[in-house]
């Protein structure tokens, strides 16, 4: 995959989230204050404006950084802060790369998902969207390391992050607001629903 690639699937991604601004809203409200759509969409759209004016190059790596960067200073939140960080990390496998292969695709994948889960100090069964992200990036790497073709580990991934986000729906919610509010169980997490969207609209699902 080629910059251009990856400028071509961040841009999808982008426009997808704006697309489910309302239903996050209502997500969260159901179990949070209701505004991570709102940080999404704000986020999204200031991700389109800096992929247009800084359109990806030779150095993927230092792109996808600037990326997350661009998103976190419109959108400064505890999900500004985890995209930058998962972009940021997934960049940094690949700096100076012009092009990535599928190896190097689950390290980045892989990279984002530790990421994450330090910066938002969660783990695999917090209800959070580490639910649907980590066995979406374990079963990308598995497939990929046991020579699967990239349709069909992006397929494995996507199937993992659906039965992550799925598997979470009855916890209790341990991380942030949500988890003094209460009351979670039974409902969604939206970043789970937030993870499915992202690669769902990166396998152009």
């Amino acid at each position: 995959m080629t910059g251009t690639d990856f400028q071509a699937g961040i841009e999808r991604v982008a426009k997808k989230l704006l697309e489910i601004t309302d239903v996050l809203n209502t997500l969260d409200a159901a179990m949070g204050d209701g505004d991570t759509g709102v940080s999404v969409s704000k986020g999204a759209q200031g991700v389109l404006e800096h992929v247009t004016a800084n359109p990806a190059g030779d150095d993927i790596g230092k792109w996808l950084a600037g990326v997350g960067m661009a998103y976190n200073r419109v959108a400064p939140s505890t999900m500004g802060a985890l995209v930058a960080t998962a972009l940021m990390r997934a960049g940094k496998e690949v700096l100076a790369s012009s092009s990535v292969d599928d190896i190097g695709l689950a390290k980045m994948l892989q990279a984002a998902n530790v990421g994450i889960q330090e910066r938002g100090k969660a783990k695999l069964g917090d209800k959070t969207l580490v639910d649907a992200l980590h066995p979406a990036a374990e079963a990308f790497s598995a497939a990929i390391n046991t020579g699967s073709s990239l349709e069909d580990a992006g397929q494995s991934m996507l199937e993992a992050a659906r039965k992550g986000r799925d598997a979470a729906m009855p916890l209790k919610s341990m991380i942030g607001r949500a988890n003094w509010v209460g009351g979670t169980e039974g409902k969604l997490d939206p970043g789970t629903v937030l993870v499915v969207t992202v690669l769902e609209a990166l396998m152009r699902v």
